[in-house]
């Protein structure tokens, strides 16, 4: 049986999940408003993402026996002053999404909650990636700034992303 402090920091990572997502979606109409139909794709995808994160602790929870509550989701920024602001508020939340996982991390290494250590291994890959991708996003488009050109090419690969989940 999981702590109940382990239980508490997974349930508060699963809702983080969800509002990630929320602030994922937020930024798709804040790019499509500005005629960034590419970027905007990214945002859904990434919210799908994030979706799919949410719903994997929730079913953690559940294989484990554990009722996962859900919280009011935080109203997103809305504003994000650039296409360069939204990679840089993205990256500012997947690091606060890596740190919330070495706690988790912490907590099921005091508890000598093997599973749940085994089961959180696949985030911290994944919070490699996320948080890599978006330093890039962020390297690119400072390296664009004004190349409109370079900008319309850059948004038609993102128009193209997609998120298939991966298999379990």
């Amino acid at each position: 049986m999981l702590s109940e402090k382990l239980t508490q920091v997974l349930i508060d990572q699963m809702n983080n999940e969800f509002a990630a997502a929320h602030e994922y979606s937020a930024m798709a109409p804040y790019c499509e408003n500005q005629s960034y139909s590419g970027f905007a794709n990214f945002y859904k995808q990434q919210a799908k993402e994030e979706r799919f994160h949410g719903e994997k602790i929730y079913n953690y929870l559940n294989s484990r026996g554990i009722h996962a509550k859900f919280q009011a989701i935080p109203e997103p920024k809305n504003d994000y002053g650039s296409l360069l602001g939204t990679f840089k508020k993205g990256l500012e939340q997947e690091k606060v999404v890596t740190k919330s996982f070495y706690d988790i991390t912490d907590i099921a290494t005091e508890d000598r909650e093997h599973m749940t250590l085994s089961f959180v291994n696949w985030f911290l890959d994944e919070q490699v990636e996320e948080e890599e991708m978006f330093q890039t996003h962020i390297d690119y488009l400072e390296r664009l700034k004004d190349d409109g050109n370079a900008l319309y090419v850059y948004e038609q690969e993102l128009a193209k992303r997609t998120f298939v989940a991966p298999e379990e």
